[in-house]
């Protein structure tokens, strides 16, 4: 059988047997890492994430044509003035003083520009009630919200001077200070909270301080590591806000669960009366092996959102593969050293009311649940499929919209109350459409009298009531006309109106002109942009996923029926969580449980996000129960006795880093933005099922009944690369039996 290290292939077990004899340098290189990665990140700064790159289409156009003119749009804001009751009007004396003294007073902070009175720009509503001061904020557009303060505290003196009004102001400035708060808070929360709920589970699983602190801290320093890779990256591929909250979510989920993989294995190989060393090489060989056939795997489901082509979803992937890989090289790197070095002091810090759990006895509730599985295995295939099924059903009516200010935050936050009321008095007002108009000469009387036109069309259209404002900036050529749309806060409504202006009132207007280039942008328009290219992008990052996935799964296995079963299964288990997902936030049912009510629909870049993470994250448990099942069966058993091996031996592991993942991510769940409620919500029900119906019940019982078949691997594939490794130093060359010709022999 040769020697004992000659039998172990493969990188995790090369790295952890190095790791494990020179641990002080692995554990010194691996702070190194950490430490000049954080410092040259910090050093260079990070590109953010511009808007020019956002997207394709007109709204990319759009923000090219500013940028290449040097025009930075200030933050425009506005105040309503609105009667309480319809006893109050705009032409009334009382009303004009309100107007007088908000104009006043926000001009009185210094910090404006261009105030107007709703008297010279016409905006006053139709029923008279309600009327506009609008104005723009001083400096830079981007660090607007953090000067915006002393206006808005000289618009609330001006309202407590008139209480017969509502005074409340509403803007760029405003409301990116209010989100900003918001967004802060919520994520403040879930990183004070995810750490403490993780730590706590692993204490629960150890039943040791130190045992349960090993993963917390490699998955902490594997986050830290990518912060400063993502800033070094950004200067070719820009990061966005965005991009760390996933980091951060998927960094310490897979960071943890890596660790509790390994460390699981490692505690029972000692268990079972192994030396430090064998135990540490065998879990290398297997949990490490493991590691990384499923670290490879969610890298390439993360590359998959590289072919949307929206900036931050490239972010998203990129931030999310990094913190992957970081997590998995720690893993088999740094981690083996750390066991190494601490020994059996890994057990220190025991709870005392927790027994010491014995490592390799397997799960009582999942022995019960897997003998009953075995037993009648067509049967759980049916029922559970079918209940699966069941759940995905709601899917199949899945609304999909980018969520509106009163759908993201409902009634929550002030701001949200003042936006509905400016949309109900001046539909189209708070989200207006905007014409960058580029011409050779914007002040060509066929430019003119195309702008012109434009803005009677537009009303007479329909897409618009006015007023329709045109800005022109002489110098650079360019012209901004402000569209408020007809629909408002109504996205499928007000993306008519868009369309309108598309495709009939441009090209009968500006587009007659030679030269002019008129592309339409803005939120709404935006929102249209985004979505069209997100639907375009779903073939391509679907059959990425998908064809690379079942590649590294039949090389990483040598079975084609283990390959397309997995896939088979992952795509189960992603349908099952998008129907929670509508029958929660889109048809309401237990929506109050989360928060939920009134929502309606899906956030429009959740779905495609659900399934490259959730496609990911679900090859973790997947690899390491079939790794476990494969192991049993090398080792001699029988398939079925293989099944019930990997399953009842994994059952603890994957339970532990299952309640792990779903506490982390339920707790995003209970954040303000419904956009994250529907990430934390989903993310958490997947994991759930994946844990439980999927690998519990439905992996066991479908390889139960394929039986043999589950090794099959056709002779002109073995052509292809081997990347199967012993999962076990001490595998056991099982007893001879017939083989058929197209089945490959068990490599032991």
């Amino acid at each position: 059988m040769g020697s004992r290290h000659s039998r172990v292939r493969g990188v995790a077990a090369r790295a952890g047997g190095w790791s494990a004899r020179h641990r002080w340098a692995a554990v010194g290189i691996w702070v190194l890492f950490v430490v000049l990665v954080m410092g040259f990140g910090s050093a260079v700064g990070r590109a953010e994430v511009k808007d020019s790159e956002q997207l394709k289409g007109e709204t990319r156009t759009a923000a090219k044509l500013i940028e290449d003119a040097g025009i930075e749009e200030p933050a425009s804001e506005t105040v309503l003035v609105q009667s309480k009751d319809a006893s109050l009007k705009a032409t009334d004396d009382a009303f004009r003083a309100a107007v007088a003294a908000v104009v006043k007073a926000v001009d009185a902070t210094g910090e404006v520009t261009g105030i107007t009175s709703p008297y010279e720009s016409r905006t006053v509503s139709e029923d008279g009630r309600s009327a506009l001061v609008q104005f723009d904020m001083r400096g830079a557009s981007d660090t607007a919200g953090e000067r915006v303060q002393p206006v808005l505290d000289a618009v609330e003196e001006t309202r407590k001077d008139h209480p017969s009004l509502l005074i409340e102001e509403i803007g760029g400035a405003s409301m990116t200070k209010t989100f900003d708060k918001a967004y802060g808070d919520d994520f403040k929360q879930a990183e004070y909270s995810a750490v403490p709920v993780a730590l706590g589970i692993l204490l629960i699983a150890f039943g040791a301080l130190v045992a349960a602190l090993v993963p917390v801290l490699l998955a902490i320093t594997a986050i830290m590591a990518t912060m400063g890779l993502m800033s070094l990256v950004s200067h070719a591929i820009p990061m966005s806000d965005t991009a760390d909250s996933v980091m951060l979510l998927v960094g310490l989920a897979v960071g943890v669960d890596y660790c509790l993989f390994y460390l699981r294995r490692e505690r029972e190989e000692r268990a079972a009366g192994k030396d430090a060393e064998t135990a540490l090489r065998i879990a290398a060989a297997t949990s490490g092996r493991a590691i990384v056939v499923s670290g490879v795997t969610v890298c390439v489901a993360m590359a998959g959102m590289a072919f949307t082509g929206i900036a931050d979803f490239v972010a998203m992937g990129l931030a999310s593969l990094m913190v992957v890989a970081v997590a998995m090289v720690g893993s088999v790197t740094v981690l083996p050293a750390v066991l190494s070095l601490l020994g059996e002091r890994v057990e220190k810090g025991r709870l005392p009311f927790l027994r010491r759990r014995t490592a390799g006895h397997g799960s009582r509730f999942w022995s019960t649940v897997l003998k009953a599985v075995l037993a009648k295995p067509v049967l759980s295939v049916v029922v559970a499929t079918g209940a699966l099924l069941a759940v995905a059903a709601p899917a199949v009516g899945m609304k999909t919209q980018e969520l509106t200010l009163d759908q993201e935050f409902g009634d929550s936050l002030p701001i949200v109350q003042t936006y509905n009321r400016v949309n109900e008095a001046f539909p189209g007002g708070s989200d207006p459409a905007t014409v960058v108009v580029k011409a050779r000469d914007i002040n060509a009387p066929e430019v003119r009298s195309a702008l012109a036109e434009f803005r009677e069309r537009a009303i007479s259209s329909g897409a618009s009531r006015g007023p329709v404002e045109i800005k022109v900036h002489d110098a650079d050529n360019l012209a901004f006309v402000y569209v408020p749309l007809v629909g408002g806060s109504d996205l499928d409504e007000a993306g008519a109106s868009v369309d309108t202006l598309r495709d009939e009132v441009r090209p009968a207007t500006l587009g007659e002109v030679a030269g002019v280039e008129a592309p339409i942008t803005g939120q709404v328009a935006g929102s249209k942009d985004f979505s069209e290219q997100l639907i375009g992008s779903v073939v391509p990052v679907f059959a990425f996923v998908v064809v690379f996935a079942f590649l590294l799964m039949l090389l990483s296995f040598r079975s084609l029926t283990i390959a397309i079963t997995s896939i088979a299964l992952n795509l189960l288990s992603v349908a099952a969580a998008y129907g929670i997902l509508v029958a929660v936030f889109q048809h309401g049912w237990g929506a109050s449980l989360v928060g939920a009510e009134g929502v309606g629909a899906i956030v429009s870049w959740l779905p495609l996000f659900l399934f490259v993470i959730l496609f990911g994250l679900s090859m973790d448990y997947h690899v390491f129960v079939v790794s476990r099942i494969r192991e049993g069966r090398m080792q001699g058993r029988t398939t079925k006795d293989a099944i019930t091996h990997g399953v009842v031996t994994t059952a603890g592991v994957v339970t532990s880093a299952a309640v792990i993942m779903v506490a982390v991510f339920a707790i995003f769940g209970t954040l303000s933005m419904q956009s994250m409620k529907q990430m934390g919500v989903g993310l958490a029900a997947a994991v759930l099922i994946d844990a439980t119906v999927i690998r519990g019940v439905l992996l066991p019982a479908v390889m139960a009944l394929l039986g043999e078949h589950n090794w099959y691997f056709p002779r002109w594939l073995r052509k292809l690369p081997d990347l199967t490794h012993d999962e076990t130093p001490e595998a056991v060359v099982p007893g001879p039996r017939h083989r058929r010709d197209d089945e490959e022999p068990v490599r032991v």
